[in-house]
């Protein structure tokens, strides 16, 4: 399969810690449709959230498209400078998160993450806030 993956990915967590979704879409270039996935995750942190849901797109991008180029849209400066080595992984409870993302990044042929403006990642926080509604109506 050619072309390449485009995904965009978010994480939410209301109170902090606090009740927690996470949601992403993976788009593709050759012309399928998008896959929009969501899913509440229980009580965490938000951080957890960005990264919880980095791992969960990257599986599906992976399972989807496994020869593809990726590209990963994020508005968590925290997740894209730390993915990126702009900055270290500090807290204990983030570097398992981190690592298992670096080793899926690289199952791709290549790969980059990027920081975006809220605004520019829409669909990707209203699909974790909607895993967060669902599960606590």
């Amino acid at each position: 399969m050619s072309g390449g993956v485009t995904v965009r990915v978010d994480g939410a967590s209301r109170g902090n810690p606090g009740h927690a979704g996470i949601g992403a879409v993976v788009e593709f270039d050759d012309g399928r449709l998008p896959v929009e996935l969501c899913s509440y995750i229980g009580e965490t942190t938000n951080n957890v959230a960005e990264y919880r849901a980095l791992l969960l797109a990257l599986e599906e991008a992976f399972r989807l498209a496994p020869s593809c180029g990726l590209t990963v849209y994020s508005d968590s400066e925290l997740l894209v400078r730390q993915i990126n080595g702009q900055y270290k992984v500090k807290a204990e409870h983030l570097r398992p998160l981190h690592l298992e993302a670096l080793r899926l990044l690289r199952a791709f042929s290549s790969a980059r993450v990027m920081h975006v403006a809220r605004e520019e990642n829409r669909k990707a926080d209203l699909l974790a806030n909607l895993a967060i509604d669902r599960h606590c109506k």
